[in-house]
């Protein structure tokens, strides 16, 4: 199937995200009002496609970013390394007291009825601080770049980060790079920064400059302003819904070829019903419904982004890039925490047709 866009055969690196790292606070089931321990997990939206390319699927891969030079910076720089994405840092130095801080997201796992709750404490926090000149993107993407991939959830943090992340898509494309962008809607991130009015404005400027959009129903009605049916009264496994809002998207932005998203129906906080749906250059591609047990929810979508960009990546068509995709977002649910523990032939033989039996 064609594309609408040739993806670059060779590069220095397979992809580049540019986003926020996180240290992200677990108590697993415990609400935090009654937590004593937390295990950490090293995270962000644009950070988590890179780390699954490179440690599940063997890609080389880089995340430009801001990091402060302080303990937690170190903790969440070591776990950059142990995943293999090469950091591309603007450095800033904590004052001992108020910042600038590497951010923090609460975040338990709730169980059966009771659902996870998500909090954020970005207070002073370095990536918000990214602007425009930070980052010599001329230089890094001639060093030969196959894809650039950025989000919503970055986009939400200032002013400048979403002008910083123009001024990357323009330079970008200027050197033939795919781009791609996770609408990631947020509501309690763009809230605080101008609410639904704000995203529509920052994410439609973004989604002039990208090739590939991620995102649901909600995202595009939400983060885009797009019409659409009540996104709450039909079935979250009903394409129809996504698919009927494609032509506004390609109207407004002609630019995009290829709008991809998960489909979750979640019954219980460790029972969803998982599937996947892209509209490729015309032609919508599924992959199959399947029933997870859901261990920790946080990153499927970003394990779904890595798995269908790494089957595009590699060549595969369309309809098989979508199943890689949906298995390694079901993969995702299995592992605690917001990066892959899966690999690759993990993924391909989930992808299919594979099933729970053990391996012997």
């Amino acid at each position: 199937m064609n594309l609408g866009f040739s993806i670059p055969k060779e590069g220095a690196l397979d992809l580049l995200s540019l986003g926020a790292l996180v240290n992200r606070l677990d108590p697993g089931i415990i609400p935090f009002r009654k937590a004593h321990t937390l295990a950490i997990h090293v995270s962000g939206g644009e950070f988590n496609v890179a780390a699954n390319l490179s440690d599940g699927f063997g890609m080389r891969t880089g995340v430009a970013t801001a990091m402060v030079n302080y303990p937690i910076g170190d903790l969440i720089a070591e776990r950059v390394r142990a995943m293999g994405v090469k950091p591309y840092y603007k450095h800033f130095v904590h004052d001992g007291t108020r910042g600038p801080n590497m951010a923090t997201v609460y975040s338990d796992q709730g169980l059966g009825v009771r659902a996870p709750v998500v909090f954020y404490n970005r207070c002073n926090e370095a990536a918000a601080m990214l602007k425009p000149g930070d980052f010599d993107w001329k230089e890094i993407f001639s060093q030969g770049v196959r894809w650039f991939h950025s989000g919503g959830i970055f986009s939400a943090l200032s002013e400048t980060t979403s002008e910083l992340l123009i001024e990357a898509l323009k330079e970008a494309k200027r050197q033939g790079v795919i781009c791609s962008f996770d609408l990631n809607y947020r509501e309690k991130l763009w809230k605080s920064v101008g609410g639904m009015e704000r995203a529509h404005k920052v994410l439609g400027a973004i989604a002039d400059h990208v090739d590939v959009l991620v995102g649901n129903e909600e995202d595009l009605q939400k983060g885009l302003g797009f019409k659409g049916p009540d996104v709450h009264s039909s079935s979250k496994l009903d394409t129809g819904v996504f698919l009927s809002m494609i032509e506004q998207v390609v109207a407004k932005h002609p630019n995009v070829k290829v709008v991809a998203t998960t489909l979750r129906e979640v019954h219980s906080t460790n029972h969803h019903s998982w599937s996947a749906v892209a509209w490729v250059n015309g032609k919508a591609v599924h992959a199959p419904t399947t029933e997870l047990s859901v261990h920790d929810r946080v990153g499927g979508g970003d394990g779904f982004a890595a798995g269908f960009i790494y089957g595009l990546l590699s060549g595969e068509a369309p309809e098989e890039a979508i199943k890689l995709g949906w298995a390694h977002g079901a993969l995702m649910t299995t592992f605690p925490g917001d990066t892959t523990m899966a690999t690759v032939e993990q993924v391909k033989a989930f992808a299919s047709g594979g099933s729970a039996r053990i391996q012997r």
